[in-house]
Parts: structure tokens; C-alpha cells; sequence
């Protein structure tokens, strides 16, 4: 069993930051890609950005240049810094986590949201 719990949304005026964090907790062996991504109303779920547990990252480009998902594996945590945030960010952002245990059996795992609000 995985539990992961996002923290760090809110509301920004259009141009401002903010920094997500998302904390994996549980039955642990090794968790192997984790990320993030959003969903708008309306619209669906999209990917945001990827690490890897050996920290190669893959973004959106609608995001590149812009945010920044790093993580630290001693902590289960995974993190998202977004600067230069614009309306069109708006949306609410879910944690996913890959979980593998001991006999190489993987698990999605994804977080409850989190809503980021980017006033113009």
C-alpha cells in the first residue's frame, strides 16, 4: 500500500511562483518514476512533468523553461517549482508514483490534488 499527499497550492498573481511538494509514504521498496500533472475543468488530465529515480526529467512543453521537478529519494519526496506562472496554469495538480516491491511488481499510486490559482 501507497499514500502519497501533495502540498504547496494555492493562488498567484500571473507572473509569481509557487512550489508543490509531494510526500510518498507506505509499504516502500523502491519507487521508481514519479511526477506530476494537471487537469483543468474541462479538460483532461495532462501530463506535466517526469523524473526518474536516477533523475532524468521529461516536461510538457507548454511548461518548459518554466517549472522544474526535482526530487529526493531519502525523503520519498517529489517537488515541483513553478516560476513564471500564467492563467493558463490554472488548474489542479496530481502527484503519480510508480511503487515497486521486493518482487519487482509495480504500482500507481496518485495524490489527492492540490489547486494552483494564476490570477491575470
Amino acid at each position: 500500500q501507497g499514500h502519497l499527499v501533495e502540498s504547496g497550492g494555492g493562488l498567484v498573481q500571473a507572473g509569481g511562483s509557487l512550489r508543490l511538494s509531494c510526500a510518498a509514504s507506505g509499504s516502500i521498496f523502491s519507487i521508481n518514476a514519479m511526477g506530476w500533472y494537471r487537469q483543468a475543468p474541462g479538460k483532461q488530465r495532462e501530463l506535466v512533468a517526469t523524473i526518474t529515480s536516477g533523475g532524468s526529467t521529461n516536461y510538457a512543453d507548454s511548461v518548459k523553461g518554466r517549472f522544474t521537478i526535482s526530487r529526493d529519494n531519502a525523503k520519498n519526496t517529489v517537488y515541483l517549482q513553478m516560476n513564471s506562472l500564467k492563467p493558463e496554469d490554472t488548474a489542479t495538480y496530481y502527484c503519480n508514483a510508480e511503487f515497486q516491491d521486493s518482487d519487482y511488481a509495480t504500482y500507481d499510486y496518485w495524490g489527492q490534488g492540490t489547486q494552483v490559482t494564476v490570477s491575470s
